[in-house]
């Protein structure tokens, strides 16, 4: 029997699955729902199969397959050590499962299976640095109470901040009377959606502070150099643990790189490969499983 080696990479909003063969030839490659084990490790045993069976069927590959498929799963949440025990528990129709957390995949793609880190900052923000097989996080305890360099964590202090400003304490600038318009100069309006609102609706005002940054509002600069301190705070974190190549990533990451100081971007990689590659590499090898 021949082996298929399958990547996943899943997450909050998305999961994508990559089939190769023993030769490392690309069969096919899907995309399908959430795969964040926290919300559900059916769930996320549903998208993984979804995706699997939409890139399987690139190649003419169906369900039959599936038991010489060997998975490196990349999923957001394996860090919960009851999640992950109760996804492996599963019955599945694979040869055989390796699951870790979606910045481990990530990592291990970056580097190409060579020692080193990734920073991510997105909506939220977390640090891995892998050296030879072992695994050493900074950060990721989600928001409100982690994530500092992430979308989330600014949107949260510029709306504390609009709040100030619509109190005469601090001062409006073209950021806060964006913000006031958005929820259409009505701050019960803002203390409403506050009740429900999640990372991503705080995420959702970064573009802006970018933008206005860019245009000289001084509270938008303000709130880059905040961010761009806090993500330096876990990129020397990490480099204190001995990284030397780390790799940023992510919306904000991506994005923050001009406000850091030149001696915290020297140790700045571009990634070699992407978390689904690193879940191809953690497939058939058990030692790359978390627990």
């Amino acid at each position: 029997m021949t082996h298929l080696y399958v990547g996943i990479d899943g997450g909050g909003t998305s999961c994508r699955a990559r089939i190769r063969n023993e030769q490392g030839e690309l069969l096919g490659e899907a995309k399908s729902g959430s795969a964040n084990i926290l919300l559900g490790v059916d769930v996320a045993m549903n998208s993984i199969i979804d995706a699997i069976t939409q890139a399987a069927a690139q190649h003419n590959l169906t369900d039959a397959d599936f038991s010489r498929m060997h998975l490196g799963l990349a999923l957001a949440g394996a860090e919960q050590k009851s999640a992950w025990h109760n996804f492996m528990q599963q019955a599945h129709p694979f040869a055989s499962m390796v699951l870790n957390t979606d910045a481990y995949g990530a990592c291990l793609g970056a580097h190409n299976g060579e020692n080193g880190a990734i920073m991510i900052a997105g909506t939220g923000s977390c640090g891995i640095y892998i050296s030879n097989g072992q695994q050493h996080v900074v950060g990721g305890r989600e928001f409100p109470i982690s994530d500092q360099g992430g979308g989330a964590i600014m949107g949260l202090r510029l709306i504390q901040y609009t709040l100030l400003a619509s109190d005469g304490i601090k001062p409006t600038t073209a950021l806060t009377e964006h913000v006031l318009a958005h929820f259409e100069n009505n701050i019960d309006c803002i203390v409403d959606w506050s009740k429900t609102a999640r990372p991503c609706d705080y995420g959702q005002f970064s573009p802006a502070i970018f933008e206005l940054a860019l245009k000289g509002d001084t509270l938008a600069i303000d709130m880059l150099q905040q961010t761009a301190s806090d993500i330096e705070m876990f990129l020397t974190a990490l480099n204190k643990k001995g990284a030397t190549k780390i790799a940023l990533m992510g919306s904000i990451g991506e994005r923050i790189v001009e406000w850091l100081s030149p001696s915290i971007r020297q140790y700045l990689v571009q990634p070699q490969f992407d978390a689904i590659e690193g879940g191809i590499m953690m497939a058939r090898n058990k030692e790359h499983n978390l627990f």
